[in-house]
């Protein structure tokens, strides 16, 4: 099985890598007040999908940590609620008569 994934992995490499070689012609972004950006179209492919990328990381961060923090709350909820109903080992049992 890790063979095949390898595989696809490499077919993946070779195809990204062809259409990077044949996209290498210059484009013009242009942004207000006559501000314009020339650069290979894949490296522009690269760095807004790198962005975009980063900004969905940034979002799905604060429901990340927010659902760790109530992880573990609700762990030393369920810690303490095994130490009180734990029975004492220091007591002996008691004695049937």
């Amino acid at each position: 099985m890790r063979v095949v994934a390898w595989a696809i992995r490499l077919a993946l490499f070779v195809v990204l890598l062809a259409f990077a070689a044949r996209n290498t012609e210059l484009v013009t972004l242009r942004f207000y007040f006559d501000l314009a950006w020339q650069a290979p179209l894949v490296a522009l492919l690269l760095a807004f999908f790198s962005a975009g990328a980063v900004l969905g990381l940034i979002a799905v961060s604060g429901t990340y940590l927010a659902q760790r923090r109530e992880i573990a709350r609700l762990q030393r909820i369920e810690s303490a609620g095994k130490e009180f109903h734990a029975p004492a080992a220091s007591q002996p049992p008691a004695a049937e008569g």
